[in-house]
């Protein structure tokens, strides 16, 4: 059977044979599924060389042993700078599901019970000392997953790494809490004591303060939820993993990882130092499955009775499934799905400042990033100016391959992300939109290359305006109030982040109460601060605070008891 998938532009076809409706090639063991690429070789050369070989792992981990899928069949990994194929990973189904959760569940037994709190984080410490060990060589890893520049790569290194640390404190403070004394007993007669007026024989109940009530003192515990399901993006697949997993371990929980199928092996060395940190087997296991087998993996796993905990980060249009899924066994869920963000530019912010940080928040990982600037709103009296500056700063930016020397732009991470970045900027241009730097297309060669695109001219009605953009291209947009932006701006289901730049601290004020966002940058484009990021809102899902992330994986009860 021949299918094939086609730019918006028609500038691109390609045509994949098999003989199901995967596109498959065969070795002499497996089956190899490649979605949306030519028929591969199976056998093919690792681009890279690692320090420390032993961290590229491509089999599933299930209690502390790697292993194949039952049916034996396995997916390409491919690498987004060259299109090229260079890992396959076992294509997990349904019938791989039961395995890893027993793993899980039986571990998690022994472990909550016989790994107290300090142990964890001493755990996580000598995790966190081992992936800073291994960050040239993990970071090189990314790159080949994701085609994020190495720099990148390797800030993301060091920022999970940072996570885990931070979780291991926080393990410190979850040994048990002493006793807590009930309130002062009232010393009044409980009205339901009393006999009810024409009821003489109305039962008599115990009034606090008195007989069983007497000095009762009472505890609250906090206990590991059980097994933990991850389910993790390719946006940020290190970082994202070690932030759900840290916090799960930290509270005593045993972890699922489920990677995207687009970088499973970055989880799977992370799962290898786990295994080098000491931690038992079955604590962290990872199951890796391609995209055709995704929806029906991870909806039995969200639906399985022994998972106790989802964890997601991803679309909302997936997050609502997840939820979906969860919501029929009532399990504890935590949800990141995205974000529209506006950025918004007043005429009397600093222009030239405020180009550059737009520029490098908006480019970051080729625009692949929950909280970068979809649509940016500038005031009419500085737009042309405003322009000129920020495709200035877009132009300095080199397009490569996210290993080679100066690349400060990579390409996207799957040919299905590059394929609808080329759909909205069509969608806007045939809505009127004008390219101020760009072409909104695939860049001829291999890989998934856009350059950086400037649309002008935007309308609401466009799709860009609409839908999360994640890719290289940024629309402007002109507004002439404060009151029309900030209606414009929460226009949309999704509110993550938003970003103001003005030098009117009043108006900052009144921005920071009126958009509609979990976290706002005022005249910054950093969100990283000593206090912890509030949970979700306004369609963003509901995930807790940093400060709160162990609550998410503990479950509370509280006792009463007599004095001894």
């Amino acid at each position: 059977m021949h299918s094939a998938v086609t730019s918006p532009f028609a500038s691109t076809t390609v045509t994949t044979t098999s003989t199901s409706s995967n596109s498959t090639t065969r070795s002499n063991t497996n089956s190899l599924v490649i979605h949306g690429l030519p028929p591969a070789s199976p056998s093919f050369q690792l681009p890279f060389k690692l320090t420390d070989v032993d961290l590229l792992r491509r089999d599933c981990h299930v209690h502390g042993e790697w292993v194949s899928s039952r049916s034996n069949k396995r997916f390409a990994v491919l690498d987004p700078g060259t299109g090229r194929v260079w890992a396959t990973c076992p294509d997990s189904t349904r019938d791989d599901v039961h395995s890893i959760i027993k793993s899980s569940f039986s571990t998690f037994q022994n472990f909550s019970r016989t790994t107290p709190a300090r142990e964890r984080a001493r755990l996580l410490t000598s995790w966190h000392h081992l992936i800073l060990a291994s960050r040239q060589d993990l970071a090189t890893i990314l790159v080949h997953e994701t085609g994020k520049p190495l720099n990148e790569a390797l800030a993301e290194v060091d920022y999970g790494a940072g996570l885990v640390l931070w979780f291991a404190g926080e393990a410190e403070h979850l040994d048990p809490a002493p006793p807590l004394p009930s309130p002062a007993p009232s010393p009044t007669t409980s009205p339901a004591s009393s006999p009810t007026p024409g009821d003489s024989a109305a039962p008599a109940l115990p009034t606090p303060g008195t007989g069983a009530f007497l000095r009762t003192r009472g505890a609250v515990l906090k206990q590991p939820i059980g097994v933990v399901l991850a389910l993790v993006p390719w946006s940020f697949p290190l970082a994202l993993t070690l932030r759900k997993s840290a916090a799960a371990l930290a509270a005593g929980c045993t972890v699922i990882v489920k990677p995207s199928s687009e970088t499973p092996i970055s989880a799977l060395a992370l799962a290898c130092l786990a295994n080098r940190a000491g931690f038992p087997a079955g604590v962290l296991n990872v199951l890796t499955t391609s995209l055709g087998n995704t929806p029906a993996v991870s909806e039995a796993l969200c639906m399985h009775p022994l998972i106790k905990s989802v964890t997601f980060t991803g679309s909302a249009r997936v997050g609502k499934r997840v939820a979906a899924s969860c919501t029929r066994n009532l399990k504890r869920l935590s949800l990141d799905i995205g974000g529209n963000c506006p950025f918004i530019v007043f005429n009397d912010a600093d222009l030239e400042q405020t180009a550059k940080d737009l520029a490098a928040l908006k480019w970051r990982h080729a625009g692949q990033a929950c909280v970068a600037p979809n649509r940016c709103y500038v005031d009419r009296r500085v737009y042309e100016s405003f322009s000129n500056l920020l495709i200035a700063e877009a132009a300095k930016l080199k397009l490569g391959h996210g290993m080679a020397r100066g690349t400060t732009l990579g390409p996207l991470t799957t040919i299905r992300g590059l394929y609808k970045a080329e759909a909205l900027c069509k969608d806007a241009m045939d809505k009127g939109a004008v390219k101020l730097l760009g072409t909104g297309r695939r860049e001829l060669g291999d890989g998934y290359f856009m350059a950086p695109t400037v649309l002008g001219g935007m309308t609401d009605e466009m799709l860009m305006c609409r839908e999360e953009v994640f890719a290289p291209i940024l629309g402007l947009y002109v507004f002439d109030t404060e009151d029309e932006v900030v209606s414009r701006a929460n226009d949309t289901p999704v509110g993550l982040a938003g970003y103001v730049f003005t030098k009117n601290h009043e108006r900052l004020w009144r921005m920071f109460e009126r958009l509609e966002a979990v976290v706002l940058g005022m005249n910054t484009v950093s969100l990283v601060t000593d206090t912890p990021i509030p949970a979700g809102s306004n369609g963003n899902g509901y995930t807790p605070a940093q400060s709160l992330a162990l609550d998410e994986f503990l479950s509370t009860k509280a006792a009463a008891m007599p004095p001894s």
